[in-house]
């Protein structure tokens, strides 16, 4: 609806305007049920690095990105534009101008190195870090891992009202009728490619949002994913509440998680915080009352029952239980035993309940200890029991018997060792996950100059995914809304935990904060340039935060205090990490095919053979006929004519598992990789153009 009233506007006769205005008002009032949101205008993405050149679609720097020229000539320095829509022919200094690439058109992404850490240079394990627009970051993402990923978490925007996330390149806030729709058409398209890279097989995505798009988000998943087991987590981040006028404090946010395949939470050991009544696997016994309690707890609804339990004179145990009642037989019609007490299943307000179980397992149960009573002022007795799951925890040893009490109870131990594992339940009061605590003041350790807002917290990302990657060593972990980089924290220090070899990949845009963008363009800059750039999130934040936490020190130099909540690793320490830190780019079609861009197609190559050891580089002037990298586990043929050297040293080097061959012929092609068993081989360029080509036409 969006888009024809952008069409309608730009109607010139007023009357037909007014008309075909009126009937699309009346089309919108109609009833639509289920999730339905507005198609919206194609988002674009203003392409700095790339030259303005005849034929360019491109905008004005810091102007409306929506409004489009396509360049014509450009003479000293003055480029000849027409507006897309106007058509009206204007001269714009070419300085002022950028190329945007609009989501559909075909694209062929490439990774420019910008910065790298190495603390462990005897790994060969490399994190990345992509500053970009996510679609198209996750574009190169699916040519690079379709089907490879483990673990997806993401904290996307949450669509608040305030001017906290950007459309097209411009603030969305609450006084936008198509704020929902514009971030659900902006969620669709990122979550159609994401689940490309996911694992059909084992694999999680996990979703954090607060109570402004949890429904749509909720509808929205179920609809993309209808193959998914999906769960919502309600996680305190903000013990103490956050005052909104007129409505309750807000405190808490939402974890949607959707398993695939075989996917499951796996049982940890967590402290009592995660226990709550209904948790599996308690480290301690749990006792249960006899008397049914929630649905279908009444004598009606299971007749056979109701009957007496009967105590010891003085209460303190359990002796038998008498028959059930006939349905002519009241209370006051049965005969109690002398030197008994006889409790019956009442509830609270006085109607007639239902025990649990039969009379035969009272007696059953009674013989093998797994029954006894309480007394208490409020309740009175209540008679418990050990029910089928905590019995089998009793007879396979998790829950050691101490002996029996003096009338026949077993005396039961808590479960072998401290914090035996278990999965939580679906609410969590946990402290470290407190963003206040574990989130803002975490960060100002590295930031002294407190550059970021609203972090989440380091441990309720690192615990949310640990239950899916902790038997996972060498898991991949993808977030393409990385924010302050809270997600490659955490599995850092899920390596440390436990010696992982966890792989991370995070994708972020570089924007500048609303005020900073006002006070720079009140200087005369404009994004693209470098004062405006540095202060961008990805670099500002995002690549700081990385580069302190794998070398223990805040952005001064100075070491980090404290150790890490629930480990006794210190700050100071850091972690045996690397990182590589790259902008995408986009590279000329026909340069590509043309084996001229190599150079700038290494990164590309090196992730898609997984990232092993530093990401290789040559020479600006550099054209070799072929590079073999046993360190990147991976090696590439750029000329046809050096491939009997080529397989020969790839054959003499086991390391080498992915071989690139740049080659036009599929039959040269097909016979050159005859001899390489067990390596994974790629057509170059053939398979990155075909790639993005027909991708385009998808998504």
């Amino acid at each position: 609806m969006s888009a024809i009233n952008d069409l309608i506007s730009q109607i010139q006769d007023e009357s037909l305007r007014d008309r075909i205005q009126s009937e699309v008002n009346k089309m919108s009032k109609q009833k639509k049920f289920g999730l339905v949101f507005e198609e919206h205008l194609p988002e674009c993405t203003p392409l700095y690095d790339v030259p303005v050149k005849r034929g360019s679609l491109a905008v004005l720097k810091g102007g409306d990105i929506n409004n489009k020229y396509i360049v014509g000539s450009i003479v000293n320095g003055i480029a000849k534009c027409m507006n897309k829509v106007t058509e009206e022919v204007e001269e714009i200094p070419l300085e002022n101008l950028v190329t945007v690439a609009e989501f559909g058109d075909p694209i062929y992404p490439y990774l420019k190195p910008i910065d790298s850490i190495c603390n462990a240079p005897d790994s060969d394990l490399w994190h990345t870090l992509i500053e970009a627009d996510n679609y198209h970051a996750l574009q190169l993402l699916e040519y690079l891992l379709a089907g490879k990923v483990d673990c997806i978490y993401i904290d996307p925007p949450y669509n608040t009202g305030a001017r906290d996330w950007k459309y097209n390149n411009d603030y969305v806030d609450g006084n936008d009728q198509y704020r929902h729709s514009k971030w659900l058409s902006m969620m669709q398209k990122r979550l159609k490619i994401a689940k490309k890279l996911l694992n059909p097989a084992d694999s999680v995505l996990i979703v954090t949002i607060d109570e402004k798009e949890y429904l749509h988000l909720g509808c929205l998943l179920e609809e993309m994913f209808p193959e998914a087991n999906m769960q919502m987590i309600s996680s305190i981040i903000n013990p103490s509440g956050v005052a909104r006028e007129g409505d309750f404090y807000r405190t808490d946010e939402y974890v949607f998680i959707l398993r695939f395949g075989i996917c499951k939470p796996v049982k940890l050991s967590l402290g009592e915080e995660w226990i709550t009544a209904r948790s599996t696997g308690k480290d301690s016994v749990r006792w249960r009352p006899i008397r049914r309690q929630g649905s279908h707890d009444t004598k009606t609804d299971a007749p056979n029952q109701f009957y007496p339990i009967f105590l010891s004179k003085d209460g303190t145990h359990v002796v038998g239980a008498g028959e059930s009642l006939q349905e002519w037989q009241t209370i006051e019609d049965v005969v109690i035993p002398d030197g008994v007490i006889a409790i019956w299943p009442i509830k609270p307000d006085g109607s007639e309940g239902c025990w649990q179980i039969s009379q035969a397992s009272i007696e059953m149960l009674l013989k093998q200890g797994y029954i006894k009573v309480t007394n208490s002022k409020k309740w009175g007795y209540v008679a418990q029991y050990l029910a089928e799951g905590e019995r089998a925890k009793v007879e396979s040893g998790i829950f050691p018997i101490l002996g029996k009490d003096e009338y026949g109870t077993l005396i039961l131990g808590e479960a072998e060792g401290a914090g035996a594992p278990f999965i939580p339940g679906t609410q969590w009061r946990i402290s470290s996950h407190s963003a206040r605590e574990q989130g803002a003041s975490l960060l100002n350790k590295l930031f002294p100059d407190q550059r970021f807002s609203f972090p989440k917290s380091l441990y309720a990302v690192h615990d949310s995914i640990r239950f899916f990657v902790e038997n996972k060593p060498n898991a991949l972990i993808v977030d393409f809304f990385a924010g302050s980089g809270t997600t490659l924290h955490a599995v850092n220090l899920l390596n440390a935990e436990d010696g992982g070899h966890r792989r991370c990949i995070m994708v972020t845009n570089n924007e500048v904060s609303d005020a900073e963008a006002k006070e720079m363009t009140g200087k005369g800059l404009k994004p693209g340039d470098e004062e405006w750039e540095k202060l961008g999130i990805a670099r500002y934040v995002t690549w700081p935060r990385t580069v302190c936490s794998i070398k223990g020190e805040n952005i001064k130099g100075e070491l980090l205090k404290g150790n890490y909540i629930g480990s006794d690793i210190p700050m100071s320490d850091g972690f045996k990490a690397n990182a590589a830190f790259f902008k995408l780019g986009f590279l000329d079609k026909t340069s590509v095919a043309l084996g001229r861009q190599f150079k700038e197609m290494l990164p590309t190559l090196w992730m898609k053979a997984g990232a092993h050891g530093p990401c290789p580089e040559i020479g600006e002037n550099d054209d070799p006929d072929m590079l073999i990298l046993p360190d990147n586990k991976m090696a590439i043929l750029a000329e046809e004519c050096s491939f009997p050297k080529f397989e020969a040293e790839v054959l003499k080097l086991s390391e080498i598992k992915t071989v690139f061959i740049v080659t036009d012929s599929e039959s040269g092609y097909r016979e050159m990789i005859k001899g390489f068993d067990g390596i994974e081989t790629f057509q170059l360029y053939r398979d990155y153009l075909d790639n993005f080509r027909i991708n385009t036409g998808r998504n």
